[in-house]
């Protein structure tokens, strides 16, 4: 009942895409995508919600070893059926549907195969810090609402015993995560193994409820805290310090794992949605180091610096005029430049062509700022929010302020805030386009974007470009470091005095980002990959198209299909060719 019931919502939620005069294949396709996104809506129930399908309020997933086998089989029928599919006649817009669509069930298909629940952890993100989002993530507008958020907590301690359980069957079998990159990661379980309900921060909707909650609804939530999912909590806490961090093994490449090789060339071919190989990519990067360094050294003529490429490093990562003394001077220097660019975003893009959804900047939350990135885009969790370009305000003396344009133009705009708001305010496509996030083409993006900004005029100085130049190399240094640890027996030590060496990053943003690397295998390689795509692409529209060329013209034929595989952006952009 529950299924034919979100049917309906779902189909009266998106925007109706069969016409009349569509043929059977097509209507058959649609009528799969629906079928699909409903399935997939109800194995991440957590999504579900903050994508405002409300019945599923009061879920959480089903990790059981019966739940992931049914998503597995279910996803392969669904395959099976795609292929029945005759994509010679289906629109071009269907025939990239059909492509994103396919490539979403491989991947959860390979996820499975390759045993990634036994690992539910990377270095800086967890399953324990998925469900401490939901207070805040979770829209209250009535006591509906209280009740289905207070159903749903009451089910995460089995889900978190679920996840137990998966991570003492990956002790047992070798799929666990490396000891070294995980240190210090388990202060983000402790900090939520709390002794009472109300110091939970489950228990906060309900403390700052403006409504008046039935005494016997909040009696239950508190119950349901103080003798199921805290518990469970204060388990994991015990489990993870006790059984889990001590068997962390040695290694670090993913190879190290039970058919770890065969995990990372399938990772490889997923985050860079192409065929090239891990030895490839290698040669790759190291070709880009070797370019970038080159224009290091001619920023460092400019500014009649005599010494090394590393010698000038060092005296960046050292003098403190680079750096910002407060959390409030980053975070306003952050904002400022935020602002700055999105007055010269019509060089870039027509406007009518601009996102409707604001973003804000905010501090990466304390509680994970120690173990976490630089900086982040995190996309609205409903339509009350806007979008939020995190920067991480930790050891504020490792966050140098030269590297804040860069990162600020990947984060927000033109970056991953334009390009993520976008693809979801395309309604007349169906769900699977809006709200697929295909890495080698956003993060390509992000990294295009930080290179767009010297065309407007935002690196002021010759330490802004360096800055720059050092994130490019950041990213250059990623195919080379990615594909040797996890392919060709690279060391962690090797890794950083790799980054160490070409880099400006600190010494403590280093870390955190081999850390990142170790343990998400192949993620990692998105960036350069795509972003050097997507520059050959306007190179060759340039050159094909002359004094026609039109910058905003390109960005809007890159950006108006939504998140799409590398290959079908090249087709792309060679059909706007053609056409012009």
């Amino acid at each position: 009942m529950l299924m034919r019931l979100l049917t309906i919502v779902f189909l009266l939620f998106i925007t109706p895409v069969m016409g009349e005069e569509k043929t059977n294949d097509t209507k058959r396709f649609h009528q799969l995508l629906d079928a699909i996104w409903v399935f997939e809506l109800s194995q991440d129930p957590f999504q579900a919600s903050q994508l405002g399908h409300t019945p599923y309020l009061s879920h959480v997933p089903d990790i059981s070893p019966q739940g992931l086998e049914h998503g597995f089989k279910a996803r392969k029928g669904f395959i099976q059926q795609l292929k029945t599919i005759d994509l010679t006649s289906l629109s071009r817009s269907d025939q990239i549907t059909w492509k994103v669509q396919n490539g979403v069930l491989n991947d959860a298909i390979a996820r499975y195969q390759f045993n990634t629940h036994y690992m539910p952890f990377t270095s800086e993100y967890g399953f324990h810090m998925a469900i401490s989002s939901l207070p805040t993530s979770t829209v209250f507008k009535d006591l509906q609402d209280y009740q289905a958020y207070i159903a749903r907590v009451a089910k995460l301690g089995s889900y978190v015993r679920q996840q137990i359980q998966w991570m003492k069957q990956g002790i047992a079998k070798g799929y666990i995560m490396p000891g070294k990159p995980m240190e210090g990661f388990g202060s983000t379980i402790s900090a939520m193994a709390v002794d009472t309900a109300e110091a939970s921060t489950f228990y906060t909707p309900i403390q700052n409820s403006t409504l008046v909650l039935p005494s016997a609804l909040v009696d239950q939530h508190k119950h349901n805290l103080n003798n199921d999912l805290l518990p469970a909590l204060r388990t994991l806490n015990t489990f993870y310090r006790d059984e889990y961090a001590p068997a962390m093994r040695a290694t670090m490449g993913i190879d190290k794992v039970p058919n770890g090789i065969a995990f990372y060339q399938n990772r490889v071919k997923h985050f860079t949605t192409t065929n090239k190989t891990p030895q490839e990519i290698h040669t790759i990067g190291l070709q880009e180091v070797a370019r970038i360094a080159s224009e290091m050294q001619e920023v460092m003529d400019s500014l009649a610096f005599k010494g090394s490429l590393q010698e000038f490093i060092q005296y960046l990562r050292t003098d403190t005029r680079f750096y910002a003394e407060t959390p409030e001077e980053l975070i306003e220097y952050a904002s400022y430049l935020s602002k700055k660019m999105d007055a010269r975003l019509p060089q870039l893009f027509h406007t009518n062509q601009l996102p409707r959804i604001p973003y804000g900047v905010e501090p990466v939350p304390e509680a994970i700022a120690p173990k976490y990135t630089t900086g982040r885009y995190v996309a609205p969790r409903n339509d009350k929010q806007p979008g939020y370009y995190w920067v991480n305000t930790y050891a504020l003396n490792k966050r140098p302020k030269y590297a804040l344009p860069a990162l600020t133009l990947h984060e927000a705009v033109p970056g991953h805030h334009l390009q993520i708001s976008l693809a979801r305010e395309m309604t007349d496509l169906p769900p699977v386009r809006r709200f697929t996030y295909i890495s080698a083409f956003g993060e390509g993006w992000g990294l295009y974007s930080e290179y767009l900004g010297g065309e407007v005029g935002m690196y002021e100085d010759p330490y802004d470009e360096f800055g720059r130049l050092s994130y490019e190399m950041w990213r250059a240094c990623r195919l080379v470091i990615d594909t040797g640890l996890h392919s060709m027996g690279w060391t962690r030590q090797q890794a950083l005095d790799y980054m160490t060496r070409y880099t400006a990053l600190s010494t403590h943003n280093i870390k955190t980002e081999i850390d990142r690397y170790i343990t998400w295998p192949g993620q990692a390689l998105s960036y350069k990959i795509g972003e050097i795509t997507i520059k050959e692409l306007r190179k060759k529209s340039e050159l094909t198209l002359g004094d026609a060329f039109d910058v905003r013209d390109f960005h809007h034929e890159v950006l108006k299909h939504g998140s799409i595989p590398l290959d079908i952006l090249e087709e792309n952009i060679e059909l706007y060719l053609q056409r012009r």
